[in-house]
């Protein structure tokens, strides 16, 4: 299946976190969109693998993607090395999407940060001709996309471009606390951790507020980009 944005995430509800109200947008615009996670967050305080598999079938559903997979890749310890980059090359050449997002390159947890490289390293060596990867033994197409984007997470990095989520909040907030391990819950008797706090959502409730006020609006999402981008119009920009 081809489609027309793919996002990749470190862990299940990285992208939730990051950019939930711009894939929720773009699918309410008729475009398919999916997620590769690379991990199944086995090292979470809270929760298990399992846990977290059947959480992210929960947001996905909320989120009304066309495809989610997980690559299971060694969650704290995956490296951006040769064998790893073949499996992310895989995906990108499997959903030959027009647009890719991936993790921050900077951030306060280390596999954001060695997610978004390898990521990006990954995406340029797809669209190599020379290097040959197969899924069901059937070789595939070199492909790169057109645009690639790393959304924010917890570190504040200043944004390249804001996109106005007003209308998906609710979703957006829907789809994070489908992680019910993960995040505030007040029926838990799990530990308590940096992320499942009550402040810890608002925090990333009020960072969409602030974007969104940066660009005259409710809600936004904040995203960096490693090129200069264009717009055919200026009068496409807020």
């Amino acid at each position: 299946m081809k489609l027309d944005m793919l996002v990749f995430a470190a862990h299940p509800d990285d992208a939730e976190l990051g950019c939930s109200g711009t894939i929720l947008k773009h699918i309410a615009e008729g475009k398919k969109i999916g997620i590769v996670d690379f991990t199944r967050g086995e090292l979470g305080t809270r929760g298990t693998a399992a846990t977290r598999d059947e959480e992210a079938k929960d947001s996905a559903a909320i989120l009304g993607l066309h495809a989610r997979e997980n690559l299971r890749f060694k969650d704290g310890f995956f490296k951006n090395d040769e064998e790893h980059q073949l499996e992310v090359i895989k995906m990108v050449r499997k959903y030959q999407p027009e647009i890719i997002l991936t993790n921050a390159l900077h951030d306060r947890h280390s596999d954001h940060g060695r997610a978004g490289d390898l990521a990006n390293d990954a995406i340029f060596l797809s669209g190599l001709i020379k290097i040959e990867t197969r899924i069901d033994n059937v070789i595939q197409e070199a492909w790169r996309p057109r645009l690639v984007l790393q959304y924010i997470q917890d570190r504040y990095i200043e944004p390249d471009i804001i996109v106005d989520i007003s209308d998906f909040i609710d979703q957006k907030t829907a789809c994070i606390r489908a992680f019910k391990t993960q995040f505030d819950n007040p029926d838990s008797n799990e530990p308590q951790t940096y992320i499942s706090s009550p402040q810890f959502l608002e925090a990333v409730i009020g960072r969409s507020r602030e974007f969104g006020k940066s660009i005259g609006a409710k809600y936004g999402e904040g995203f960096t980009a490693r090129k200069l981008l264009g717009v055919d119009s200026l009068f496409s920009l807020k």
